[in-house]
């Protein structure tokens, strides 16, 4: 038989035997070498056969019968003696199956199989992907190992990876049998946890033993910016680590920050309980104090809470319960209750106080595809009205501008059928932080019937006036309470409780008339249930008229008529299809109204309203009731609305485009008024004031601008009242103008398209701005989270290309005139700027600003700076309000992963508050 001869480089692997009697195991290196071996192709009766390397790739099985098998591409004879009928029991549990990209080489006496370079072993649920890889199948040991490149550099390191476990070492010798294996340089990662380790025992497949090991959350474990390092380790993928003495190195330097041991949890689930550390503050007016300090619940993977705390060496403290839930397909929401006892100062001196203020967050919505036919929705922000200008631990200007606080609570429900019907149940709320009020509406019943057209035929035409006839049912219920911070769910306020239902059922129709113009027509009739009424009368023993409540059922009932004639007129102004300016296009939608509501005296009682006797007929029983009272006069008024929006055709830029560009110039210009048909021209006058109100876009629809004033007919007298004498005919113009406005708002990036810009969603809901116009909140630092909207950059922080660079950059702009004439003032009553803009200086710092002026006092608004370093696995940011009530500053620099976001360092002053 004729022999070719072939040459083939390989690298040997030195490798001792696994003792798994010693916990402290020795480190074993990998001598690779490069040599050179000539091989020969033999005839079936050789011991060691090389499969040569072809283009595609060699791959082979190896199953238990048939462990002694070579690979199929070599040639075999076929064994011409009788097998034993006495089967040994198999050596392997499972198909082998194997492949390189070189060679295969087999070795029956020494029962090895070599695989070289990119070499791929799979053996139950272990795969295995390194440059060499030798498998001895009578030990049942497999070992794999790196190679060199023709430049002698390795590469090709081994990839280990059972179940769901992934091992990158830089080489492993494993036992199928008693799944143990030592492992030299291992990598790995354990959920935000990059583990490497100098060598690795793996006892079985749940235990672990490290030696020389670190830990981190960079994204690069060779060469981490920060790491843990530990001697001794016990790792139990997916759960836990237990390690004796750790200390932390930054940035290759060894801190004093050490422990003797530590426990760092590993769970598959996406949260674990821990305890949340504090941060230590010191305040002039609260003595010193640890903030934020508590614990995370992870109570299931429905629901978590999260139990925070303060305590200031005055005897303040603070307490807030954030809990989030969800549950797929179903509901997802959050709740979130915040109590502070405030103390200032000291017992005995003059500024010396105390008050309890609290706030409670609820947000909830329900998911429709659990359940189509209804829906549950929860938005609640209720609390202390001066919770959020006194709370101790949070900086939020736009929620300490607002002057109101809101909530809602609303469950509905669809039933389907011959007629369809809806039902809504919902509990408001509404508070003004200036004056303390709260208006409660607890419950809100709403039920209402499916529009029903009754001489609509079985052909479901709708054409003509009585055709479009048609009538719905709603019912409306409410209990409605009035009251103030210090009377908040005291029996007081559900002493003045108002409770009332109201029956409507409105008649309607629309209609064409002469072909161009559109009108409908609407009566409506309500039916008023009241539970109170007052009954007024004079009292002699307070020399005065006073109400008196009467509680029992009483009602009401109204009916009134009203229709309305519109149409809509289309104007085009053409220049030439050769101008800038082609063509203007203007559409106008004229409409005038009717409306008569009659009198209702008969609801109207009389009472005395002194001693001697003397009565008046001005009062009904039904006044204050939830929704209003009858009238004693009848209405007959009309109105008179005109709408306008302006649309221009220019040539475009781009000269390959045929068509022209649509721009809007105005969206709307809208005129409005009103005129009473009963006015006598004393108590009342004819004509209502004209109301003007506009806006358009620019730049792209970047710029909104809206623009409103009031024009007044009439002229007023020296007391500033309206008299009925035509402004005209009182020496002055056609039109006094007596309010006037002007807003624009303008929102700018460098991005071309910023619509999944982060919103500042937790000052939306504490009821300010979702925008950091009046800069970005800065709230319980627990979590690190970024005071400026960023995206993840993994750019160098250096600028190579200076003039070429470009720095991400957004901007917003407000501004706000307002302008009063209602006496003859004739003043500027409101002129302010706001602006707040963000930019990277590097791709690892970020700067923002938020400021403004207000022109009328004369001084600047609110002011924040901001600061922000992007550290790679850590972050920093600066704030800074360095003027006003609210001046303070905040300075935190911490881990970003959540498992270790109690690693950080929080200071922050306090305000002037």
């Amino acid at each position: 038989m004729t022999r070719q001869k072939t040459s083939h480089i390989f690298t040997k692997i030195a490798l001792k035997p696994l003792n798994t009697n010693l916990f402290n195991i020795v480190l074993l290196s990998i001598f690779l070498t490069t040599g050179t071996c000539n091989l020969y192709s033999q005839d079936i009766t050789n011991k060691t056969k090389t499969i040569p390397a072809k283009k595609q790739k060699v791959s082979s099985n190896l199953t238990p019968e048939n462990k002694d098998n070579t690979a199929p591409t070599a040639k075999t004879e076929t064994d011409t003696l009788k097998k034993d009928s006495i089967q040994p029991k198999a050596i392997l549990e499972g198909k082998v199956k194997y492949n390189a990209e070189n060679y295969v080489k087999i070795e029956q006496k020494k029962k090895l199989i070599t695989l070289y370079d990119k070499a791929e072993l799979y053996y139950q649920d272990i795969e295995l992907k390194a440059g060499i890889i030798v498998m001895n199948y009578e030990k049942n040991e497999v070992y794999a190992g790196r190679i060199k490149d023709s430049t002698g550099k390795y590469t090709q390191f081994p990839n280990f990876k059972q179940g769901e476990n992934v091992i990158e070492p830089d080489s492993i010798r494993f036992n199928f049998k008693t799944k143990k294996a030592l492992i030299w340089n291992s990598r790995t990662d354990q959920g935000e946890f990059k583990v490497k380790a100098a060598i690795t025992k793996k006892e079985n497949d749940s235990v672990y033993f490290l030696k020389g090991a670190r830990f981190t959350t960079s994204t690069d474990v060779d060469n981490p910016e920060y790491y843990f390092q530990t001697s001794k380790v016990k790792f139990i993928p997916g759960k836990k680590v237990v390690t004796g003495l750790t200390h932390m190195v930054i940035a290759n330097v060894p801190t004093p920050i050490a422990l003797p041991f530590a426990f760092f949890p590993m769970s598959k689930e996406t949260s674990v309980s821990g305890i949340l550390l504090p941060s230590y503050n010191d305040s002039n007016t609260r003595g010193f104090s640890l903030q934020n300090g508590g614990y995370y619940f992870a109570l299931s993977d429905n629901y978590d809470l999260t139990v925070l705390g303060d305590y200031y060496t005055n005897g303040s403290y603070a307490m807030r319960f954030e809990s989030s839930y969800a549950k797929r397909y179903k509901y997802r929401g959050n709740l979130n209750f915040r109590f502070e006892n405030l103390i200032n100062s000291e017992r005995g001196y003059p500024d010396y106080s105390k008050q309890n203020i609290y706030n409670l967050q609820w947000s909830h919505s329900k998911d429709s595809k659990g359940s189509p036919n209804s829906s549950f929705t929860a938005s609640v922000n209720m609390g202390s009205s001066k919770y959020f200008q006194q709370s101790i631990n949070q900086t939020n200007i736009g929620s300490n501008l607002n002057n109101t606080l809101s909530s809602s609570i609303s469950y509905s429900k669809t039933f389907n059928g011959n007629v369809g019907s809806r039902l809504s149940l919902s509990a408001t709320h509404s508070q003004n932080t200036q004056t303390s009020e709260i208006n409660m509406t607890l419950p809100d019943l709403q039920y209402s019937v499916d529009r029903i057209y009754p001489f609509v035929g079985k052909d479901g035409v709708k054409k003509g006036f009585f055709k479009n006839i048609n009538l719905l049912y709603n019912l409306s219920g409410k209990n409605s309470f009035v009251t103030t911070d210090s009377l908040f769910f005291k029996p007081e306020m559900f002493n003045e409780a108002q409770i009332g239902a109201k029956h409507s059922i409105p008649l309607s129709t629309n209609f064409k008339l002469f072909k161009y113009f559109s009108g409908s027509a609407s009566a409506n009739y309500d039916e008023v249930w009241y539970l109170k009424t007052i009954q007024r009368a004079y009292d002699p023993n307070q020399a005065q008229v006073v109400d008196k409540t009467m509680n029992g059922f009483d009602a009401y009932r109204t009916y009134n008529f009203s229709s309305s004639l519109g149409t809509t007129i289309y104007g085009t102004f053409n220049f030439g299809a050769d101008k800038k300016i082609q063509s203007i296009r203007h559409v106008m939608r004229p409409s005038v109204s009717y409306g008569y509501t009659p009198s209702f005296e008969k609801y109207f009682d009389t009472y005395a309203t002194d001693a001697s006797g003397k009565t008046t007929k001005d009062y009904t029983r039904f006044e204050g009731g939830i929704f209003g009272a009858p009238s004693n006069s009848n209405s007959n008024r009309m109105g008179f609305d005109l709408s306008n929006t302006f649309e221009a055709k220019v040539t475009d830029k781009d000269t390959t485009k045929l068509e022209a560009k649509k721009i809007m110039l105005l969206n709307n210009l809208n005129l409005s008024t009103g005129y009473d048909l009963n006015a006598d021209g004393v108590n009342t006058l004819a004509w209502d004031p004209v109301r003007v109100s506009g806006g358009t876009q620019f730049f792209d629809n970047k710029l909104n601008m809206n623009f409103g004033t009031t024009l007044d007919p009439y002229a007023i007298d020296n007391s500033g009242k309206r008299i009925n004498v035509y402004n005209i005919n009182n020496g002055g113009s056609l039109f006094r103008m007596t309010s006037a406005n002007l807003t624009m708002n303008y929102s700018i990036s460098s991005k071309k398209d910023d619509k999944d810009k982060d919103k500042n969603k937790q000052s939306e809901r504490n009821g300010g701005r979702d925008d950091d116009l009046f800069g970005r909140n800065t709230i319980d630092h627990v979590r690190g989270g970024s005071q400026i909207n960023e995206e993840e950059d993994d750019g160098e922080d250096a600028i190579t290309e200076f003039f070429t660079t470009k720095l991400p950059w957004d901007m917003t702009f407000a501004y706000s005139l307002t302008y009063g004439n209602n006496n003859r003032e004739s003043k500027i009553t409101g002129n302010s700027i706001m602006v707040s803009a963000n930019t990277d200086l590097t791709p690892k710092w970020k700067v923002g600003v938020s400021t403004g002026y207000d022109f009328v006092q004369n001084g600047v608004t609110y002011t924040q700076l901001r600061f922000e370093r992007d550290l790679l696995s850590w972050r920093m940011d600066f704030n800074w309000q360095p003027f006003g009530e609210q001046a303070n500053w905040s300075f935190f620099i911490g881990i970003k992963s959540g498992i270790l976001s109690d690693i950080k360092y929080d200071k922050r002053s306090t305000s002037n508050r």
